[in-house]
């Protein structure tokens, strides 16, 4: 288990829900703040932004290195500067973003692409930090965050088993105690059938740390069936709108389905239980109600006992319905009215 801001995340609790705000502001500090309201008013429990500018991540250079290929589903030719300079979110809203969040009761913290994005989310004093797939290979980086001695998580799209040892080790010896690694596809939109969620408890496993779902897929089946899994954190991308368009607004959640993920997500877990197989507490009165054998006409004594006055009904009390055959034929050692349970020592 780990707690970020006092909220524990772990299997003995509801899967945390983490709000993806990523590039869907649309270039406006106004519909980043909606987008906030809306996360708060879903009843998800965090709010996370990516903290970078595009010179940050990359150079402001041409040439196919520098750009996507032409048959990407949603930016297909785009040069990795321009499509950073249009999604990432400026460092001076960090703070009334953040603010708002935390007005609204939200969990507020970020994914660092580079040292002066921790430096400004450490002066903002997020509570958590995550490290994004593609960032899963810079170690320096990771340590830098795990040294902030704040809980970790790091997503581990594209990344092999050696990659996210070295990741995890590298944040252990940094110092982290808290960390926690999610599965992800990192293809925007992910394919479901890409998303290898059997691989949960052995991600799990492996690392020794619990484990969530960053999630590109549309809808919440693939979200849903990872709780069922083990994840304990859940992590979406959310719009206002897909229609409104927008870096990631192609697999993101709108406000509605993300509060149906919220309230989806803790059923699916509430429904895991335990292995155990047998009546549940619930069911006691159910068990009234099997059917065992009655007598259903008015008998006297001396009368064989047959299908028309002793029957498999509804509810419990009487011989077992398997007792029919070993029944019928006897005779009735007394008089015995309608609605009776058929026990040995009437017949």
């Amino acid at each position: 288990m780990i707690s970020i801001a006092g909220r524990p995340i772990g299997p003995e609790h509801p899967p945390f829900v983490v709000a993806e705000l990523s590039g869907n502001h649309n270039g406006s500090l106004k519909r980043a703040l909606a987008i906030v309201d809306a996360v708060a008013d879903s009843g998800a429990h965090a709010l996370k932004l990516q903290t970078y500018r595009a010179d940050t991540l990359t150079v402001d250079a041409d040439g196919p290195a520098f750009r996507l290929g032409d048959d990407h589903a949603l930016w297909g030719g785009e040069r990795l500067y321009q499509l950073y300079e249009r999604a990432h979110t400026p460092w001076e809203w960090h703070e009334p973003i953040f603010d708002r969040a935390r007005e609204r009761g939200l969990v507020a913290f970020s994914a660092p692409f580079d040292p002066t994005a921790v430096e400004l989310l450490e002066k903002l004093d997020v509570p958590a930090y995550k490290i994004a797939s593609s960032e899963i290979v810079d170690l320096p980086l990771i340590r830098l965050v795990a040294a902030t001695g704040k809980p970790l998580i790091i997503s581990t799209g594209m990344a092999s088993v050696g990659e996210i040892h070295a990741a995890v080790s590298a944040a252990r010896e940094a110092g982290c105690v808290q960390l926690a690694v999610l599965s992800c596809t990192a293809s925007y939109p992910a394919e479901p059938s890409e998303s290898n969620l059997r691989a949960l408890p052995l991600l799990s496993a492996l690392t020794g740390h619990i484990a969530g779902l960053s999630d590109h897929t549309p809808g919440l089946g693939a979200a849903l069936a990872a709780v069922a899994l083990g994840a304990c954190l859940i992590e979406k991308h959310v719009t206002l709108s897909r229609a409104d368009g927008g870096v990631d607004a192609a697999f993101s959640l709108e406000p509605a389905e993300l509060a149906a993920l919220v309230v989806e997500s803790e059923r699916a877990w509430r429904s895991l239980g335990s292995a155990t197989i047998g009546p549940r507490p619930s069911e006691r009165e159910g068990l009234r109600f099997r059917r065992s054998l009655y007598v259903v006409r008015d008998v006297r004594a001396g009368d064989p006992v047959t299908p028309g006055n002793v029957r498999s009904i509804r509810p419990a009390g009487g011989l077992p319905p398997e007792a029919a055959d070993a029944v019928m034929g006897r005779r009735f050692t007394r008089d015995t009215p309608l609605g009776t349970p058929l026990s040995w020592d009437l017949i």
